[in-house]
């Protein structure tokens, strides 16, 4: 095969789910071409992730479609733990979040119907015509040529076999992904492995149900209840041993195990969408890239859904990795950087995995020893001065040290950590004002020289005032300036802006990092 007459492309994304579309969207929107290919003709029909936080709506703002997202979600009032002795639920404990408080400006959490979402996704990715978008395209072989990477493709409306090649290749192809084989990664297991029954119920009745979720703690029979839109209604039941699926499929199979909600429904009311079984694991890849291929999403790592953070994850990896790609492929940053994907996102992940392990045994697990425990203790969680706040907190960790992240062996640091979203004196939020890019804000101005540089290499300058919601963020970490990337995430902080130019005078973000060049500052306008 000759590869020079085959088409090439800067990026190849394998798989059209969210992670794949954000990725390819936030490549477009830096001016990076991208192929993304996926084997479905359209949106996969079945809802799978139904819940997202405040930090990952940030990056559906990123990608344009706030006000959308808004119009197809539901915020809702945080969890409920709820005790299931002799059949009668009790509240053990409530946390509380307020859909209008979060300081990246959006609600702490939110309800959607995931086939809706990916089509927003897909619409909004039609506005911008350096991505491409091939359904029906099933990846059969992928090979490398040098620091090319080689994909072939069967169109399967046809029957037609294509060949194209790219600068990088991301694996976004789901827990049984093909590019995860060929990279020659392995999944590493948390011994965790339940089977759940899914549930989705559509009404126009109300069902007069507190507007959080709803966690049913019962080493038997673990539940969830959450509204997720106007009129669609999820449970999650965990399977009994011999236990199957297909063993309700019918609402008055359903009714007993739903009862507690729905009892004073008419049967006729209620129409059942769909009733399938998942298993749940925790798995996360040894490694997630070679060369330049890497992976993204469930192909490396799979979450237990007691947090909702599975989806965010991946949309935390496509974050991550696009603008650095979009930096190294610029010229701005050097190829080393690529390195720090892995370096960071990994970390990030296996704590929230084992925070969603951690939260399952603490609602579910033990027996009716177990049950003891929890109807002592959760009820007095709240008593305890900053354990409410900590819980209710959608915060996720930060980020762990790499060429990209300048933590200081220092507590209440800032570095790693996502700067806030807050509203800014024209009216604007931060993100509206700095764009896309790197910035820098500080309490202290800059000189002329200063500012000049920084502006020369793509970076934003924002000075702010000491009692403004971003001068008091920056006096907590103890700092009065923040390197911020553009993925927000908070590069590196300083008591002066020195901290932020190397002393031949070029602008260096990291230890080992210099932008060589303005970088893409600002995303690119959709056609």
């Amino acid at each position: 095969m000759n590869t020079n007459q085959i088409p090439q492309v800067p990026v190849v994304i394998v798989g059209a789910g969210p992670t794949g579309i954000t990725a390819a969207t936030l490549l477009a929107q830096y001016g990076v071409g991208c192929l993304v290919l996926d084997r479905w003709p359209g949106v996969y029909p079945q809802p799978r992730a139904v819940h997202l936080d405040d930090e990952i709506h940030r990056i559906i703002a990123r990608l344009g479609i706030a006000d959308e997202f808004a119009a197809i979600s539901r915020p809702t009032l945080g969890l409920r733990l709820l005790d299931n002795r002799s059949h009668r639920f009790r509240v053990l404990a409530e946390f509380y979040r307020d859909p209008a408080r979060s300081i990246h400006g959006f609600p702490q959490a939110n309800m959607f119907d995931q086939p809706e979402l990916e089509a927003l996704l897909r619409t909004n990715l039609k506005r911008y015509p350096l991505a491409e978008l091939r359904g029906n395209a099933e990846v059969t072989r992928i090979s490398e040529d040098g620091a090319r990477v080689c994909i072939t493709f069967t169109d399967k409306s046809d029957g037609h076999v294509h060949h194209v090649t790219a600068d990088y290749l991301l694996g976004c192809d789901g827990a049984n992904s093909l590019v995860r084989n060929h990279i020659g990664a392995t999944m590493r297991d948390f011994h965790f492995e339940q089977r759940w029954l899914v549930v989705d119920v559509a009404t126009d009745t109300d069902l007069r149900q507190w507007e959080g979720v709803h966690q049913v703690c019962d080493p038997v029979r673990a539940g969830t209840y959450m509204r997720i839109g106007r009129a669609r209604y999820r449970w999650e039941f965990r399977l009994l041993a011999g236990e199957r699926a297909d063993d309700f499929s019918t609402l008055a199979a359903l009714r007993p195990l739903i009862a507690p909600w729905t009892a004073d429904i008419p049967a006729h009311e209620l129409t059942l969408l769909r009733v399938a079984e998942y298993t749940f694991r925790a798995q996360i890849a040894d490694r997630w890239r070679r060369g330049n291929i890497f992976l993204l999403g469930d192909a490396a790592h799979l979450t237990p859904p007691f947090i909702g953070q599975g989806m965010g994850a991946g949309l935390r990896d496509a974050m991550n990795l696009a603008w650095k790609i979009a930096a190294v492929a610029s010229g701005a940053l050097p190829a080393e950087v690529l390195d720090s994907y892995q370096r960071e996102r990994k970390p990030h992940t296996r704590k929230l995995i084992w925070l969603a392990l951690s939260v399952g045994w603490s609602m579910t697990g033990g027996g009716s020893f177990g049950n003891l425990v929890r109807r002592a203790v959760l009820p007095r969680l709240r008593l305890i001065p900053g354990l409410r706040d900590k819980i209710v907190d959608s915060t996720t960790p930060a980020l762990h040290r790499s060429a990209l992240v300048c933590r200081p062996r220092r507590p209440r640091q800032l570095a790693g950590t996502l700067c806030p979203n807050p509203v800014l004196p024209g009216g604007q939020r931060l993100d509206d004002v700095i764009g896309a890019g790197f910035a820098v804000i500080t309490v202290t101005a800059l000189s002329a020289d200063q500012e000049a540089a920084l502006r020369e290499r793509g970076v934003a300058v924002l000075v702010v005032s000491p009692g403004s919601a971003l001068g008091k963020w920056l006096r907590r970490g103890r700092a009065t300036a923040a390197l911020i990337r553009p993925d927000r995430t908070v590069l590196r902080t300083g008591h002066d802006n020195t901290a932020f130019f190397h002393p031949d005078g070029v602008f260096a973000p990291g230890a080992t990092t210099v932008i060589r060049r303005a970088a893409a500052a600002s995303p690119r306008r959709p056609s």
